[in-house]
């Protein structure tokens, strides 16, 4: 993908929240109840008769944190209770002996995550008891070969704690930062010592951490541009290895902590997108690679080289290197993708641990995905990740006529072309300077489930 990008804002208030974020294909609210324990089975049986044993990636939620930050809209539980934590580590111990058994040992394990919440609120014996859990019951990749990450909230984290993790099996770390300003942090309730921040980040460094990142946030209250110039100063200087940018959504009617922020406070749209404008010409100015969406990366860290290779891919932890996983979700909400199927254990801790307990896989709702879905899937993820689909690939691999199965897409596309988004012709379109900050409008053309076309059902009779 160019690295060429242009800010233009016109355009971006006109096509402003238009498309899924495309974490997968179909998106997570085309899940169904009526996929459940007997379907996952199935999937995972499937996958396991592959003739190339694919290789596995983990992800565990740990839902817990110590106090509620306000703009926050992650599946997370406030508490301090050491109990409450120590049972959900035994049932997710649990979960593991249930799931495990049922990949076969020659799956190596070569991604590993841990999100949250915090996943910190489990103390370091914690951590290492499921770290070892893990290591017991599934094949991990020699340790070269690992891609092990775990988000850590900076504020609850010793420096000491730093190389402990290291040493249970962690080479990769986000740290939350989301703004250095006091008074943002004041009034989303989530003041950090910046020395602390950068303590911690040359602790990673110093203990051999390869990669560190940073979250931020922008459209947060009390932002304006010259105190988020500031914090992207001070990122600057601390030069994290990659920087995930997020945008903030106000919708105090699903989360209620964020009723704790003024609405007054809030930059309107324009200054919004000035804070957006500034963060992505900043970041790129002092020698990032802009990823795509909202993630940046150092020129040498392997988001960066896996673009540039075609290796990078897209799913539920965002972008990734790993393209040719099973990735395998444990905990309350944690989802996951074995072959061609998506499953979604209980998002509410009462009903994971009564099926956890009860001896049953936590999964309540998911999707098995059909040749169609396979097709725009490929379609979406050459366009969020490369920025460049040709034609003839998604034709030799599925058997299709592109023009003649997409016909009523590309129909669609001229608007684009004209707002300067895309390059199309005959073999392919590539996203130019102008949409690579718009690629889920890009993307969205080839979704079947949003509602603006129909699909021939002579073409659909090729999917199946």
């Amino acid at each position: 993908m160019s690295q060429a990008t242009l800010f233009d804002l016109d355009l971006i208030r006109r096509y402003d929240g238009v498309g899924p974020r495309y974490t997968s294909y179909p998106t997570a609210p085309q899940f169904s109840p009526k996929f459940q324990d007997q379907d996952l089975l199935k999937a995972i049986a499937e996958s396991n008769e592959d003739p190339i044993p694919r290789a596995l990636s983990l992800y565990a939620h740990i839902p817990f944190c110590f106090s509620p930050c306000f703009y926050c809209g992650c599946n997370r539980i406030i508490t301090r209770d050491a109990d409450k934590k120590q049972d959900y580590l035994e049932n997710l111990l649990k979960e593991i002996r249930m799931l495990a058994p049922l990949f076969d040992r020659d799956r190596e394990v070569v991604q590993l995550h841990l999100g949250g919440g915090t996943p910190n609120a489990l103390n370091i014996g914690q951590l290492a008891e499921l770290m070892q859990e893990f290591a017991r019951n599934f094949h991990f990749a020699p340790e070269r070969e690992r891609d092990f990450s775990i988000e850590i909230d900076p504020r609850t984290v010793d420096v000491g704690d730093i190389g402990a993790l290291r040493e249970i099996g962690f080479n990769r770390v986000s740290l939350g930062i989301q703004d250095f300003d006091p008074q943002v942090q004041q009034a989303i309730n989530r003041l950090q010592d910046t020395d602390r921040i950068r303590d911690i980040f040359n602790a990673c460094k110093a203990n051999g951490f390869v990669s560190v990142n940073f979250d931020l946030i922008y459209g947060l209250p009390m932002q304006n541009t010259e105190t988020f110039a500031a914090t992207l100063a001070t990122v600057a200087r601390i030069r994290p290895d990659r920087i995930a940018l997020y945008s903030y959504a106000h919708m105090p009617e699903l989360f209620k902590a964020q009723n704790k922020i003024n609405v007054l406070s809030l930059p309107d749209p324009e200054r919004k997108l000035a804070l957006f404008q500034l963060a992505v010409e900043t970041l790129m100015a002092e020698g990032y690679v802009y990823i795509g969406m909202d993630h940046f990366a150092l020129p040498g860290d392997e988001l960066t080289l896996a673009q540039a290779s075609g290796d990078l891919h897209r799913n539920f932890m965002g972008y990734t290197t790993r393209k040719q996983t099973d990735l395998v979700g444990f905990g309350v909400s944690a989802i996951s993708q074995i072959g061609d199927c998506y499953a979604q254990n209980a998002k509410d801790l009462p009903a994971w641990t009564a099926r956890v307990q009860s001896g049953k896989l936590a999964t309540v709702r998911g999707l098995r995905t059909h040749n169609d879905d396979r097709i725009r899937a490929d379609v979406i993820q050459a366009i969020m990740c490369q920025g460049h689909l040709r034609f003839e690939d998604i034709a030799r691999r599925f058997g299709i006529v592109f023009a003649e199965y997409f016909h009523g897409e590309l129909e669609q596309l001229p608007a684009l072309v004209e707002d300067g988004l895309i390059a199309l012709d005959a073999e392919s379109l590539t996203v130019l300077p102008r949409g690579r900050l718009l690629l889920r409008v890009i993307a969205s053309r080839f979704d079947a489930y949003l509602p603006k076309k129909t699909i021939p059902s002579e073409l659909l009779q090729q999917a199946r």
